[in-house]
């Protein structure tokens, strides 16, 4: 048996599923995007009058930390125009994503068992909390310290003052990052659940899942050693308690013993 084969299905996964077409599955794809689309459509126009406030609140950590006498710039035309309204759909899309990953979840559910249905629901709303928590500690941890450490190492002379769309672009890869980065339990649980591995193989790993997440740091964050370690060490830590949710959910196959694990 190999690291990579998986293991046999239980038994309540002989059931029939029901067979579709591929025009239906597109028909059912198209309404699903569709719907996602118009939910964040909806949470973007109920927050269009509050744009200029939504810029505010996300720019509020830099803002905080710029020195006395400094503040943000446009240095583009229609920029103090159109970075608020950008900056209220990026806000839109975050808040509707229980939406949209539900719509995600409803396409695939069809075609899961009884057994995996029950198994992955908790599991979206586990994705869509951790998704929340990691954009949440971008901006109330990740932000402050790394505005503080940029701005207090502008050379002497230099006054920071940061363009508004750069700044966007800037947290918009932050937070997105971060939200991602916190779903590595998920995966880890998923992996296991698989049968294509098990906690055990897992954590023979560590060293290279430590040194992979400040590789991971270092390409997602920008070249400060704050920044990357911030990235770095949540999500060692979140493998860990993946490894520990994978024990404690799936004991059956977080253990079960492969030619190489008795040959290392």
């Amino acid at each position: 048996m190999s690291f990579w084969k998986k293991a046999p299905p239980p038994a309540d996964e002989e059931e029939e599923l029901e067979e579709a077409s591929l025009v239906s599955h597109l028909v059912e794809l198209r309404n699903r995007l569709m719907r996602a689309g118009l939910a964040v459509l909806a949470v973007f126009i109920a927050l269009l009058p509050f744009a200029q406030q939504v810029f505010t609140a996300v720019a509020r950590p830099l803002m905080e930390k710029l020195p006395e006498g400094s503040s943000m710039i446009a240095t583009q035309v229609a920029s103090p125009f159109l970075t608020p309204f950008k900056t209220t759909f990026f806000v839109a899309l975050m808040l509707a994503m229980p939406v949209v990953l539900y719509q995600v979840w409803a396409f695939v559910a069809p075609g899961l068992y009884r057994r995996e249905k029950r198994f992955a629901i908790p599991l979206v709303i586990s994705s869509i909390i951790l998704f929340y928590v990691g954009v949440a500690f971008a901006y109330f941890v990740v932000f402050p310290l790394m505005f503080a450490f940029f701005t207090a190492a502008a050379p002497q002379g230099v006054t920071v003052m940061t363009d508004i769309n750069a700044y966007l672009d800037f947290v918009i890869v932050i937070f997105f990052a971060f939200g991602i980065a916190f779903e590595v339990p998920i995966a880890t649980v998923m992996l296991v659940a698989s049968g294509l591995t098990t906690a055990e193989s897992l954590a023979r790993y560590r060293p290279y899942v430590f040194l992979g997440a400040f590789v991971m740091g270092m390409l997602l964050t920008p070249p400060d050693m704050i920044s990357q370690t911030l990235l770095a060490v949540p999500v060692y830590l979140l493998y860990e308690a993946g490894l520990l949710l994978a024990r404690v959910m799936l004991p059956a196959r977080a253990s079960v013993n492969h030619p190489e694990d008795s040959s290392a």
